[in-house]
């Protein structure tokens, strides 16, 4: 995600689906930024992962009876709308799930847009409406 490997404006969305929370927090200024790169004027992004006070967890979890590491970065959700504003996305949907259970976490779900207008201000780039 720090690097695709896709042309500016060339994606009518992107989807995150649990994957953010685990970038390092100083590389989603990057990640978020190539999103607006890749998004289409008026394409939309949706941003869903886990949220919380800034924790840094190792966790080892088995799949299938393998074990996996991974590591979760849970910042708190106003860090990572402001994140997004910074990229040059605007959010227009922010949802925060409070877990029902004592030891799960929060989940935060995002919905921005790239706001730029196709070139000439002619509105919404026409590789938008894909």
């Amino acid at each position: 995600m720090t690097a695709l490997d896709l042309a500016d404006d060339e994606l009518g969305g992107i989807l995150a689906y649990y994957s953010t929370h685990h970038t390092p927090p100083e590389a989603l200024p990057v990640v978020f930024t190539d999103f607006h790169r890749t998004l289409a004027p008026g394409g939309h992004l949706m941003v869903v992962g886990r949220v919380g006070n800034g924790e840094h967890r190792r966790e080892r979890s088995a799949y299938g009876n393998h074990p996996a590491y991974f590591e979760s970065y849970l910042l708190p959700a106003d860090r990572i709308a402001e994140l997004l504003g910074r990229a040059g996305l605007v959010v227009t949907t922010r949802l925060v799930q409070e877990p029902a259970e004592e030891g799960k976490r929060a989940i935060a779900s995002f919905l921005a847009h790239n706001p730029d207008e196709a070139p000439g201000g002619q509105g919404p780039h026409p590789s938008s409406l894909r």
